[in-house]
């Protein structure tokens, strides 16, 4: 019975990746940042920990909860959009700041705090990134703030993989495709459903030729 740690797990595509791998008998842990999420990740099946990942101290708290348990699979799903702009806009430094954060500073400290429970299990690092987050494909300036985050997010995933990946870990940046959640909006062509479900399927496939590479939901490989 593998060992899952959802970071970011109150909502869309972190919510479902909870409830599928729970449904399939997986040992789950979701993390959460507002008390009101408790009890419905509970309900799916999961063990809830607490976190806010712009806090470096709550970050910290999780990993002496986790007390160097084992992880088969760790999901870094937490994430902002940031301004919805079309244009050249400059964002404001708060923008900057909030969406830099979350998609980028959290994710670099978590992979950190979370190495050796992943080294334990020999397991698999997988964080939600975005086609967006590709620099060779980028053919127009929709959202070109979250652009950047999650470029960065993959270039901070592929540096991780150099390290983990000769200890056994298969670290990859994972885009789940334009699903139908919060962020992604109602017109979205992807039920998160199915994404999720795709998504697993390509982090169970993966072996350590995949370390260190950006994939679609569907399995192909993206251009960084």
């Amino acid at each position: 019975m593998p060992t899952v740690l959802v970071i970011g797990a109150s909502r869309g595509i972190g919510r479902e990746f909870v409830r599928q791998y729970a449904a399939d008998g997986a040992r789950v842990i979701g993390t959460y940042r507002h008390p009101k999420d408790v009890e419905s990740l509970r309900a799916l099946g999961a063990r809830a920990l607490a976190l806010d990942a712009l806090d470096p101290d709550s970050i910290a708290a999780l990993g002496q909860q986790l007390d160097g348990q084992p992880i088969d699979i760790g999901l870094l799903v937490a994430g902002v959009y940031g301004p919805d702009v079309n244009d050249l806009s400059p964002p404001s430094r708060e923008q900057f700041d909030l969406v830099m954060h979350t998609n980028v500073l959290a994710p670099m400290q978590l992979i950190g705090m979370l190495g050796q429970n992943l080294e334990a299990a020999r397991g698999k690092l997988a964080a939600i990134s975005s086609n967006l987050g590709s620099i060779g494909l980028a053919t127009d300036t929709t959202n070109w703030l979250y652009r950047a985050s999650k470029a960065a997010l993959n270039s901070v995933v592929k540096t991780a993989s150099v390290q983990l990946g000769p200890r056994g870990v298969v670290c990859m940046a994972l885009s789940p495709g334009w699903v139908r959640t919060d962020m992604g909006g109602p017109r979205a062509r992807l039920d998160v459903g199915d994404s999720v479900a795709a998504l697993r399927r390509v982090i169970a496939a993966a072996n350590h030729s995949h370390n260190g590479r950006f994939l679609r939901y569907t399995g192909e490989q993206l251009e960084w």
